[in-house]
């Protein structure tokens, strides 16, 4: 009988002490009491406010034009990962088909619903988190905290619904899970952020940290965890074509993946976006870099751990763009809560970091309302050329860049890849570098030729205003339209729509 506590004990997960090293001054804090009725409504007026510029523009960046494109193909009868493709996991694809099921395909409103939805509920389990382990108003600061960060980017970035906004919840409840030795939840929340977007399964390494600190000795524990990693993406990967979610997730990215020719460019972009966030998390990065660079580190390892995993998803692909930093944004915001901590309470330090945080989100979010619109703008004004010279029922073929010409016409593509990236490995994240047929996805132009002959888009568009994947520069398209008897019949805005002689 005596021998029961001490086992209990040693089942338990050893992680660090929560409630007890909680910060003595936050009796004097509005939370002391703490009441999910009344800080939920706070973190969803919070989130909604900042995220108010999402609602402006029909269409943010091009991933936000994909997502709708593909989403119109697979309610047409399309099937993901085979008559329509992407480099990405299902999950928001199909969310995406989802939303457009129930409220229609002409707006993105209910996925900017959604968007704003997925940062509330990060911020709630960031909430529990911090409570978790310092109390209730340290909890109440990472939740407000994380909102306020969520828009320390440029606009097309963090106002946008995609691939890293949903994965966000993901992450933070694997770790939370893992923090309450719940390891089968943790591991289906891995498998959740994988599926969202492959970088997601980054927050295994903290997972796999706390588990082995907790639970050295207990293979069920271990398994639970892999069970609830593994089972759902088995489970996707088979509705989806195992072979085909294999390749178009993990193995047919090599080219798009590498950096040779562009590190220059790449280099330019990260530090870019690096700073733009520096400087609107400064009220939480600098604590943590000034404890850290005094060998007091405030946060527990896996923070540390979470947050260098999510550096990496960051650098994966060696593209940069600024909506990859959104990863960094739970842990980073964790590591600098826990340094305020460290900070003297009646010290000025805390209530400068807090305004500075608060200054920060409102100049980001009226940056989302001044931003420019030159690239919405071309893209309706070809939407508007493709309508003039086709009927509803035909397909069109956009060699460009900008999927969202396709969904603002109305018009379905003519094949299976909504971007010349995907015949010609261009990315504007690595400007000319490494384009040209040779660096295709494999296997890709064979499919391309195919459905070119079988069923001929009544009009080609050459979006690629000068870029190095333009009809030009590229033989194999360039072939097509003289084979198909293809001719100039108009510009828009740069961009050359060609047709057949029976429709000029």
């Amino acid at each position: 009988m005596t021998t029961r506590p001490e086992t209990a004990r040693a089942a338990a997960p050893a992680l660090p002490q929560r409630r007890a090293d909680a910060d003595p001054s936050r009796a004097i804090s509005p939370f002391t009491r703490f009441s999910w009725p009344l800080l939920l409504p706070l973190l969803t007026l919070v989130a909604a406010v900042v995220h108010l510029p999402s609602f402006v523009r029909p269409v943010w960046n091009p991933d936000e034009g994909f997502l709708a494109t593909q989403a119109r193909v697979l309610a047409s009868g399309g099937v993901l990962y085979d008559t329509v493709v992407d480099r990405k996991p299902p999950l928001l694809p199909w969310l995406y088909h989802g939303a457009f099921a129930v409220f229609g395909d002409g707006s993105l409103w209910p996925l900017r619903v959604a968007a704003v939805l997925a940062h509330v509920v990060t911020a709630a389990l960031l909430v529990a988190l911090a409570r978790r382990r310092w109390g209730d108003r340290w909890g109440a600061a990472a939740g407000f905290g994380y909102l306020l960060l969520s828009v320390g980017l440029a606009p097309e970035d963090t106002q946008a619904a995609t691939f890293e906004v949903f994965t966000l919840p993901w992450t933070v409840a694997a770790v939370l899970c893992a923090e309450r030795g719940r390891w089968g939840a943790a591991g289906v929340a891995v498998a959740g952020a994988a599926l969202t977007k492959q970088t997601g399964a980054v927050v295994l390494l903290p997972v796999l940290w706390m588990l082995w600190r907790a639970r050295r000795g207990s293979p069920g524990a271990w398994g639970r965890l892999a069970a609830g990693c593994g089972l759902p993406v088995a489970a996707v990967a088979l509705a989806t074509g195992g072979g085909r979610f294999v390749f178009w997730t993990v193995t047919g990215s090599g080219a798009y993946m590498s950096p040779e020719g562009a590190w220059l460019l790449a280099a330019g972009r990260g530090l870019g976006n690096a700073a733009i966030l520096t400087a609107a998390g400064a009220g939480l990065v600098l604590p943590a870099v000034r404890l850290a660079a005094r060998r007091r580190a405030a946060a527990t390892a896996e923070l540390w751990i979470w947050l260098g995993a999510a550096a990496v998803a960051v650098v994966a692909g060696f593209q940069f763009y600024g909506h990859y930093y959104l990863q960094l944004l739970p842990p980073l915001t964790l590591v600098g809560v826990a340094a305020l901590r460290r900070l003297p309470a009646r010290g000025p330090a805390r209530r400068v970091a807090a305004v500075w945080t608060v200054l920060a989100a409102a100049v980001c979010t009226g940056w989302g309302f001044a931003a420019p619109r030159a690239e919405l703008g071309h893209a309706r004004t070809v939407a508007a050329a493709i309508r003039a010279h086709t009927d509803a029922d035909e397909t069109v073929l956009v060699w460009g860049m900008h999927p969202e010409q396709y969904w603002f016409a109305g018009r379905a593509p003519a094949g299976r890849f909504l971007t010349a990236g995907f015949l010609t490995n261009f990315s504007g994240g690595r400007g000319g570098a490494r384009v040209g047929e040779e660096y295709a996805v494999p296997g890709a132009w064979a499919d391309f030729r195919r459905e070119f002959s079988t069923a001929p888009p009544a009009v080609v568009v050459d979006d690629s205003r000068g870029a190095p994947y333009g009809a030009a520069h590229v033989p194999g398209l360039r072939r097509l339209l003289d084979r198909g008897g293809y001719e100039r019949v108009a510009t828009a805005d740069g961009a050359v729509l060609y047709a057949r002689p029976s429709r000029g």
